[in-house]
């Protein structure tokens, strides 16, 4: 029996003139992770929510339900059935996706995450869709980080300082970086920081800037070390199980598609934009140090990671994707996406703006 929580409601009401047929309209469960006051749960879900409700004309509307899972899982709970629509960080499943490290590497270039996950999902789908990486769900929208930061417990001057400790990593390009800068990577989910950090069992974490407060952060590792463009980007996709998109009528599937896939994407990286500013300005009220290395340290670690777009130009090839036209392709999107108008305020729902 299939599980995937369509509700269908019926509302019958008896007229003096005889029996009325009532409207039914579907709704939505989306299985959502990450504490209540993260921006995906604050601003990502519920214009998305407004956005199909309005499209549809309310034939279709969407539920939000945390803690149906834990992060790595929640491909899962969509394919099955468990719930109708989700968010994934791809890091957390490891051998599973590498086409989705593209919008993670580093480029030493400052870019709003808006463009950049506008400039994924065109690559996505101009080269990636066909690779099956996302086999058993239906991609909705996609979405990129801001600059991935290092946090740490005590200062450090130079690379060298990181020599011997334990950072929290979240898996795909993140990982990669780690191991170019010799650290001591420890797997953790992003809400289990926090509690890591105050028991000592890591010296830091590679997180974004809006870390610092959706995951509190600040209160327990206030150095943070940045890089130009961020040491690395994360890549997340929106995802809604597929008997749950067959089964809505194709009207409703047109005018869902009419607020997802670009535009849900385009939402998803101004989110990020917002709560990066949010993150660092909670870390400045609580006094927390913003540690810019010298020179020859950052031109250090881009030879350090120089090696990483070949590697993974190489592990597109092996699925049958052209990676050096793939990554020129989505550098060239990204300079597009800047030169076009972006989400303003006002299209949007946030309850701090």
């Amino acid at each position: 029996m299939k599980m995937h929580k369509l509700a269908t409601l019926t509302t019958l009401t008896a007229l003096s003139l005889g029996a009325f047929q009532g409207a039914s309209a579907t709704e939505l469960t989306v299985s959502t992770w990450a504490g209540p006051n993260h921006g995906v749960n604050t601003i990502v879900w519920p214009t998305w929510a407004s956005w199909v409700e309005e499209a549809t004309e309310g034939r279709v509307s969407v539920n939000v339900v945390h803690d149906m899972g834990p992060p790595g899982a929640q491909m899962e709970l969509i394919a099955d059935g468990v719930a109708d629509v989700t968010w994934l960080f791809h890091g957390l499943m490891p051998g599973r996706f590498e086409l989705t490290k593209l919008p993670e590497l580093p480029t030493f270039e400052d870019f709003p995450s808006e463009h950049a996950s506008v400039a994924y999902w065109r690559a996505h789908n101009e080269y990636f869709a066909e690779a099956g990486e996302h086999r058993g769900v239906e991609v909705i929208g996609l979405g990129v980080h801001g600059p991935g930061a290092l946090f740490l417990a005590e200062p450090i001057e130079s690379l060298d300082d990181l020599d011997g400790k334990r950072v929290r990593i979240g898996g795909g390009g993140m990982a990669d970086i780690s191991n170019a800068l010799d650290l001591t990577g420890v797997a953790l989910p992003p809400a289990g920081t926090y509690e890591a950090a105050t028991q000592g069992v890591v010296d830091g974490a590679m997180l974004t800037l809006e870390g610092l407060r959706s995951f509190r952060l600040a209160e327990v590792l206030p150095n943070t070390v940045q890089m130009p463009g961020g040491f690395y980007r994360g890549s997340f996709s929106l995802v809604m199980n597929p008997d749950t998109w067959a089964s809505l009528s194709e009207e409703d599937r047109e005018a869902i598609e009419s607020v997802s896939g670009e535009r849900l994407s385009r939402l998803f990286g101004y989110m990020m934009d917002v709560v990066d500013v949010r993150g660092i300005a909670f870390a400045e009220e609580r006094g927390n140090t913003f540690i810019e290395l010298p020179a020859e340290e950052v031109e250090r670690f881009q030879q350090m990671a120089a090696e990483l777009p070949g590697k993974w130009k190489a592990e597109a090839e092996q699925k049958g994707v052209d990676g050096e036209a793939a990554r020129a392709y989505f550098l060239e999107q990204l300079e597009v996406a800047g030169e076009e108008e972006g989400l303003s305020a006002d299209e949007v729902i946030d309850p701090e703006a």
